[in-house]
């Protein structure tokens, strides 16, 4: 049987799954009622963004494995390339 991140590409072909990335930077920032999360990871100058309801331990140094996509977002007229990332785990 496959796994969830498996299950999950094969549905959705612009997602991309990631093994054992080191994190280099995890930033959290209140968003209303959302935590937003940004880490930055070891090869790869775009930002991985995902909201959670509550702060989690820092993720830096740690080495994850994720589930994302590509997306924009615009930040004073300017768009910038994010990973939007759906699933998370400690690698």
């Amino acid at each position: 049987m496959p796994s969830d991140p498996d299950k999950l590409v094969a549905k959705h072909a612009s997602l991309t799954h990631s093994e054992l990335m080191k994190v280099l930077s995890h930033v959290q920032r209140n968003q209303g009622d959302w935590v937003l999360h940004t880490l930055m990871v070891e090869g790869c100058s775009v930002p991985f963004k995902f909201k959670r309801k509550s702060e989690y331990q820092s993720l830096k140094g740690a080495r994850v494995n994720m589930t994302y996509y590509p997306t924009q977002e615009s930040v004073a007229g300017i768009d910038l390339d994010i990973m939007k990332v759906v699933r998370i785990k400690r690698g």
